[in-house]
């Protein structure tokens, strides 16, 4: 049975459709991120993972999110900008996306429904809520905007072990 991960709509920060079925058998971390936030140096912490394993199957992708704070007020331009000159950011990153409500994109409301957060919540509380997904496209990990990427490196590299 193919994951609807897969099957998820979704564009490029600079607003060409991103296939998610052509991660099938790759590790996925998803990421929300916004660029004028205390957490916004973990950018550094994922480039690192992206670069140190991304030839082992993972793929990193940042979605910007506007909805805590009004930490990523920029245009697509901006941000794709900020990431780069500020942080060296080579991984994917997509069109800034509603995490929460009624208007949410639809694979943040699947991944929330896949993985709630503590006592069973079913929103993202704040930026740099993160996602992991094993090469069959389940999620398997959700970790709270505070524990960085790093913290992350030991699930990355058992479900990177395993073979698609």
């Amino acid at each position: 049975m193919t994951s609807p991960f897969y099957l998820m709509p979704c564009r490029s920060l600079t607003g060409k459709p991103y296939d998610l079925a052509s991660l099938r058998g790759k590790v996925v971390l998803v990421v929300n991120t916004a660029s004028r936030c205390g957490f916004t140096p973990q950018y550094a912490e994922l480039e690192k993972l992206h670069r140190r394993y991304q030839d082992q199957g993972l793929v990193i992708l940042g979605f910007p999110c506007n909805q805590f704070g009004k930490q990523e007020p920029g245009q697509q331009e901006d941000i794709s900008s900020f990431c780069e000159l500020n942080y060296g950011v080579s991984f994917p990153m997509m069109e800034k996306v509603l995490v929460n409500g009624d208007t949410a994109h639809p694979l943040w409301d699947w991944l929330k429904r896949e993985k709630p957060g503590l006592l069973g919540s079913r929103r993202i509380k704040w930026n740099f809520t993160k996602f992991l997904l094993n090469r069959q496209g389940n999620v398997v990990k959700r970790a709270a905007p505070y524990r960085k990427p790093a913290s992350l490196e030991d699930h990355i590299a058992e479900l990177l072990a395993v073979p698609a």
